[in-house]
């Protein structure tokens, strides 16, 4: 089979450029600069005139909530809500039921993805206080990494002892460990002391204050602190205030390593270097677009774990997409029926469905001159790639996977909850008009989303890793 995509302005590695894409049995064969034609004939055609055609979108932190939480959603769905976004790889988060904590219930996972997920696939496996002894047993070519929750979760899968963190940070190579970091100590004490001031379930616009800003720093450091002492790999998810940023080294794309200098004015100093650092982070598409002040409007429909914090801290994680200290832009999508999102800090669910309108948002800032397309790029597809050692995919090149997305500017749409793929039913971008539209999503070379229909019939491809001790960027 092979595809000609054609007429399209490719943005890939720092380039953009009139080309076109010749596609062969799943593969990227060519990348034909404008004026030059395949030397054959093609079984389709792509017409992709007046749009941007991107790698796709590589999701490094979904939820998926299958297996045991299938009434929000599940495999199926989200991947159909992926493939509608033009996401083409994403990496599935542990807490569901059963916990992927056992190395049968990771199975269990692959084998459901094989038969339900219509875009490309992956799973962290999740630390827990006594599993550290099942991380040398892991399939490392098929899994991005472990992920380990320093904060408030469910069950056996909060860590914060001493004892087992080093455990933990010691043994995770050589996959890195992606950590969720605040201070359950910090939360209870807050939530307390707002439960005697406003009663069982206080306002939704207090979650800023009780998952504070101390308590993503304390528990950040401390991951950090011990990424440091054991040389770990390490991920930090989600961050959300601009304090932690602090923690993080400053890269810029493509090799050129900038660190603080010694000088008054700190000033940054560009050392070339080839290496991924040993410590990054991410910033999710809910902390960019919103601030705490929305919950005004949308009440618990923001509601997440970080919680959503200032103004202050949505305008310093902005700015740090663009000055390397934020490696990877994800969703941490995570559907609740409405009905579970009714209440305050204390009773309503935390978590929001984003993954179908991260792309699009994204752009929207590209539209507002908060970072430029080529860079959305890096931290939305080459980023992912390059951190989790994802194999052939995350960037257009000849014999790499061609998961593709073709989206078009100047093209206005609304969303509306007959438009949301995902299970739970609705957005908290409901009645937005978006200014840039997804026409087209390749995976594997196969069209999973055109024309506003996903291809359900078609089914993605388990992801395969390469865990360098030092990853070339």
């Amino acid at each position: 089979m092979r595809t000609l995509i054609k007429g399209g302005t490719l943005v890939n590695e720092g380039k953009t450029q009139k080309a076109s894409i010749l596609i062969e049995d799943g593969d990227i064969s060519a990348i034909l600069p404008a004026g030059q034609h395949p030397d054959a004939s093609s079984d389709e055609t792509v017409d992709a005139s007046g749009c941007f055609v991107l790698p796709g979108i590589i999701d490094a932190h979904v939820h998926f909530r299958e297996p045991g939480l299938t009434e929000k959603a599940d495999i199926d769905t989200e991947s159909r809500a992926a493939a509608a976004g033009g996401v083409t790889t994403y990496f599935d988060m542990p807490n569901c039921v059963p916990q992927t904590t056992t190395l049968e219930a990771l199975e269990e996972k692959f084998q459901l993805a094989a038969r339900k997920s219509h875009v490309n696939y992956a799973f962290f496996f999740g630390a827990t206080n006594d599993n550290v002894d099942l991380f040398p047993q892991l399939p490392a070519d098929h899994i991005p990494g472990i992920k380990l929750f320093m904060g408030s979760s469910t069950g056996n899968m909060l860590v914060d002892g001493d004892a087992q963190l080093r455990r933990i940070f010691a043994s995770a190579a050589p996959l890195p460990l992606m950590a969720h970091c605040e201070d359950t100590g910090i939360i209870n004490r807050n939530m307390a002391a707002a439960k005697q001031a406003w009663g069982d379930d206080p306002p939704v616009n207090l979650h800023a204050m009780i998952r504070s800003e101390e308590a993503c720093l304390a528990s950040t450091r401390k991951a950090v602190e011990l990424a440091k002492e054991y040389g770990t790999r390490l991920h930090v998810a989600h961050v959300s205030t601009a304090e932690e940023l602090e923690l993080f080294s400053r890269y810029e794309v493509r090799g050129t390593r900038y660190e603080d200098s010694t000088s008054a004015d700190s000033n940054l100093v560009p050392r070339t270097s080839n290496l991924v650092p040993r410590v990054t982070a991410e910033a999710c598409v809910g902390h960019l677009y919103f601030t705490m002040l929305d919950h005004e409007r949308l009440g618990a429909r923001i509601k997440v774990n970080p919680a959503i914090k200032s103004p202050v801290d949505q305008f310093m994680l902005r700015q740090a997409l663009t000055d390397g200290r934020i490696a990877v832009v994800g969703t941490d999508h995570a559907p609740h029926l409405l009905s579970q999102k009714e209440g305050g800090c204390a009773r309503a669910a935390s978590g929001m469905p984003m993954i179908q309108f991260s792309l699009v948002t994204m752009l929207e800032l590209v539209d507002e001159k908060v970072l430029t397309l080529s860079r959305l790029v890096e931290l939305m597809a080459h980023n992912p790639a390059r951190l989790f050692g994802v194999q052939r995919r995350g960037f257009l090149r000849p014999g790499y996977r061609a998961d593709i997305v073709v989206v078009r500017p100047h093209s206005p749409w609304t969303v509306t909850p007959e438009c949301v793929e995902s299970r739970c039913g609705w957005s908290p971008v409901e009645g937005h008009t978006y200014q840039w539209r997804v026409e087209r999503t390749l995976c594997n070379g196969h069209t999973v989303y055109a024309d506003g229909t996903v291809d359900a019939a078609y089914i993605g491809e388990s992801v395969l890793f390469h865990h360098a001790d030092d990853p070339q960027l």
